[in-house]
């Protein structure tokens, strides 16, 4: 097999056009084969094979960089720059990153999780090139889905004004995670329909160059006469105006025509935009019908593409998904905006049932807070629906548009706390942090899938400014599930087991960590008070004093940012009340990005388990009775 003999970039180069092909095949049988036992991000991989494969076998890496947007497409890259060994371990802990990691290789020159940095990480990296006076190549490599990004845009703009050398690859297979959405989204698909943009061009030129220098006015008419000629046939016009050279669209699943279109922009002055197509799922059937499910793949069987998922109680954005449709049903003002994430947010089944009610802004963040700002503002009930992680690129919207104005935005924040595989880039362990200190939040965590269907009506009924509701990305408990929602009194906890030794103040999951501490500490005749602090903020005051009046040495635990997290507000609380010594520890993550593993390896690792809360209570209770 060609594969076996590709270590580095450098193996590539010594084969022909035909081995290149060949090798195409084996990649894709590769990946499939290796994503089936350890899953990941197959369609977006298997697109790419080609127009990786060209890029590698034309430039030099790491001299020429290659920025991948999000990253999550990038492992034909890793094979190729000694990492194919490696695939065993994707994604688990201590093993490969499921997306470029500078620490892996010095082949991922950018790194990102998040999509729409790409651009200006290669406009950076451009102007350091030439502040330098070195002569690199600077590849960024996006998707159609990313380009709707904002700071993608800006980017844009930037680079079309200071017109350095780079090279923009448009991968377009008309997918972010979901279905594109909107303007840029359309004006793709009529460039897609239309092939005679680059030849027409050409030929105009070509023409004008060889019509006789004979007055500036003729010339000018003539360079109208050519963008005149841009806007009839369409295609590239938007890019070609914001500065770029535009090449395409071409099939980026076509080796031959790729490695011949990449040669044309090598030659380009100033910034070029080539335009690729690709089929997301190429070459694997499953994923070619349905790139959507295959995006992030759990195991599956090959030969059926049956995914291998675990069986048991739903998963929390499932609870979620029916407690808001639920609600919808009765109550016309609730409207679900998602940026992208209709499908990973648990939204498909609200929008088939109420799609005049489901917005999917595409990936804007900060666009679908500050729309959710103004439905608000008019009397509507929008649910923002977004991953923790997501959030936190609508920072400044949150806190301008919808805190400071104090409006009625419920947010529903999923894959809060670790998410696992996903590692570091996709933790939601900041949102604690990031929200709590913003004045008219309120923030809650249920202790299982039930109290999530009773918080997701109270958010509904709270009519006092905006409410965010955080849940896990993992599956609940199994508890009985009850069939009526109703309202749970805001800031206010409840006592799950009762004890006069210490107490824990925990949240969401956290919960089964601290009642299994309880159970091995009443073995020695410690009673562990669990509390269920439901709401992050506001806090329970009265239970608060209550256990100032008692003495009580506390622990918090919390599955988030020990700096700035619950932990925090509950010294906060007893601070501002001139309550002093008492035995307070917080336990939560500490300071440091977590990388990917399962969930209870990332919980062992920084010590969210029984064990260290049983430990912990040890080391208080003799404080506590040498206090008394």
């Amino acid at each position: 097999m060609l594969l076996e003999q590709i270590n580095q970039p450098e193996d590539l180069k010594r084969l022909s056009i035909e081995q290149l092909e060949q090798l195409a095949a084996e990649i894709r049988q590769f990946l499939v084969e290796k994503l089936s036992v350890t899953g990941g991000h197959l369609s977006s991989n298997l697109g790419v094979v080609e127009l990786t494969i060209a890029l590698h076998y034309l430039f030099n890496s790491p001299y020429d960089k290659f920025i991948f947007d999000v990253g999550h497409q990038s492992y034909v890259h890793k094979m190729f720059t000694g990492r194919k060994d490696k695939f065993d371990t994707l994604r688990k802990y201590k093993g490969m990153c499921g997306f470029v990691k500078r620490s892996e290789s010095e082949h991922d020159v950018w790194e990102a999780g998040h999509s729409s940095t790409s651009l200006s990480a290669a406009m950076g990296m451009a102007m350091a090139r030439d502040l330098k006076g070195e002569h690199n190549r600077v590849i960024a490599i996006i998707g159609d889905g990313a380009l709707t990004g904002g700071m993608a845009l800006e980017a844009m703009n930037h680079i079309g004004h200071e017109k350095k050398n780079l090279m923009v690859i448009l991968n377009d297979n008309e997918m972010s995670i979901a279905p594109n959405v909107g303007a840029l989204h359309n004006y793709l698909g009529k460039i897609r329909s239309d092939r005679n943009y680059v030849k027409v061009k050409e030929e105009v030129e070509y023409l004008i160059k060889k019509i006789p220098a004979i007055g500036g006015t003729l010339a000018k008419t003539l360079e109208k006469l050519k963008d005149s000629l841009k806007y009839m046939v369409v295609s590239g016009v938007l890019f070609e105006e914001l500065g770029f050279t535009y090449l395409g669209p071409v099939d980026g699943n076509n080796l031959p025509l790729m490695l011949e279109t990449l040669k044309q922009a090598e030659k380009v002055e100033g910034p070029v935009m080539v335009h690729v197509l690709t089929l997301k799922g190429k070459g694997y059937t499953p994923a070619e019908k349905d790139s959507h499910t295959w995006h992030g793949a759990s195991p599956y069987k090959i030969e059926s593409g049956q995914m291998l998922k675990a069986v048991g109680p739903p998963m929390y954005t499932e609870v979620f998904s029916g407690a808001i449709m639920e609600l919808a049903s009765q109550d016309e003002r609730i409207v679900a905006v998602t940026p992208a994430m209709p499908g990973g947010s648990g939204l498909m089944k609200f929008a088939e049932k109420f799609p005049k009610r489901m917005i999917d802004v595409g990936i804007a963040e900060q666009h679908a807070a500050t729309l959710c700002a103004a439905l608000a503002s008019e009397g509507m009930k929008p649910v923002y629906a977004v991953y923790s992680t997501f959030l936190q690129r609508a920072y400044d919207q949150v806190v301008h548009d919808i805190c400071r104005a104090n409006l009625n935005v419920i947010f529903a924040i999923d894959r809060a706390g670790f998410v696992g595989p996903d590692g570091e880039t996709h933790q939601g362990v900041y949102d604690i942090a990031y929200l709590r200190s913003i004045p008219n939040m309120v923030l809650m965590m249920p202790k299982d899938e039930n109290e999530l269907r009773h918080m997701m009506k109270t958010a509904v009924d709270y009519n006092d400014g905006p409410i965010a509701v955080r849940y896990p990305r993992i599956a609940g408990l199994g508890v009985t599930m009850e069939e009526t929602m109703r309202p749970i009194p805001i800031g206010t906890w409840e006592v799950l087991r009762a004890g006069d030794s210490a107490v824990v103040l925990a949240v969401g999951p956290m919960i089964q960590v601290a009642m299994e501490a309880a159970e091995q500490l009443a073995k020695e005749g410690i009673q562990l008070r669990v509390v269920n602090a439901r709401f992050i903020k506001p806090m329970d005051e009265a239970m608060l004093l209550q256990l100032a009046k008692e003495n009580l040495p506390i622990i918090t635990l919390e599955e988030g940012s020990q700096a700035g997290g619950f932990g925090g507000g509950v010294l906060e609380f007893y601070s501002s009340h001139s309550l002093h010594g008492l035995q307070i520890k917080i336990v939560g993550i500490p300071d440091y990005f977590v990388e990917h593993g399962s969930v209870p390896e990332q919980r062992k690792e920084v010590g969210l388990t029984a064990e260290r809360v049983v430990t912990e209570v040890h080391a208080l209770m003799p404080r506590k009775r040498q206090h008394a």
